[in-house]
C-alpha cells in the first residue's frame, strides 16, 4: 500500500491553504470531491469568509482544533510558511498538489515528525484508492 493510501485511510480533516471559493479553481473542485468523500474540508485563505459551507481561516495556525493533513494549493515558494504553520498547528501530513515541489519544506516538515506528500494530486490519489477497493 502506497504511503499516500495509507495517509487517506488514517487521516479524515484536511486544512486546504489556497481553497477558493470559484468553483472553476482545482482547489475548490478537488476540496469537493473530497468533501463529497466523506473528509472535513476546512478552508484556509484569508480573502475567504466561507467554502463549501465551512468557515474559513486566515491561516493553518488559527484554525481551532489540529488539521490532520494540511494541503497546500499555493505557489513553491509559499510552501515554507505554510509548512511552519502546519508544525506549530500540530498537523500530521503536509500535501503539496501535483505540480508543488519545495525540498527544503519538504525536508524540514519531516524534521519536524510530518509526513510530506509532493507532486500528487490528493483526488486522483483518492480515486487510485477507492478504484482499488
Amino acid at each position: 500500500m502506497s504511503a499516500e493510501v495509507e495517509i487517506l485511510r488514517k487521516y479524515r480533516t484536511i486544512a486546504v491553504v489556497g481553497l477558493s471559493s470559484d468553483e472553476a479553481r482545482d482547489s475548490h473542485s478537488v476540496s469537493a470531491y473530497m468533501q463529497a468523500a466523506g473528509y472535513r474540508i476546512l478552508p484556509v485563505n484569508p480573502a475567504e469568509t466561507e467554502v463549501l459551507g465551512e468557515k474559513a481561516y486566515p491561516t493553518v495556525a488559527s484554525i481551532p482544533a489540529a488539521p490532520e493533513i494540511v494541503n497546500v494549493f499555493r505557489r513553491p515558494e509559499a510552501v515554507p510558511g505554510v509548512v511552519d504553520d502546519a508544525i506549530a498547528a500540530g498537523a500530521k501530513v503536509i500535501w503539496m498538489q501535483e505540480g508543488i515541489v519545495n525540498e527544503d519544506a519538504a525536508a524540514k516538515a519531516r524534521e519536524a515528525g510530518l509526513e510530506v506528500v509532493m507532486d500528487r494530486c490528493i483526488r486522483t490519489e483518492h480515486r487510485r484508492m477507492a478504484a482499488s477497493a
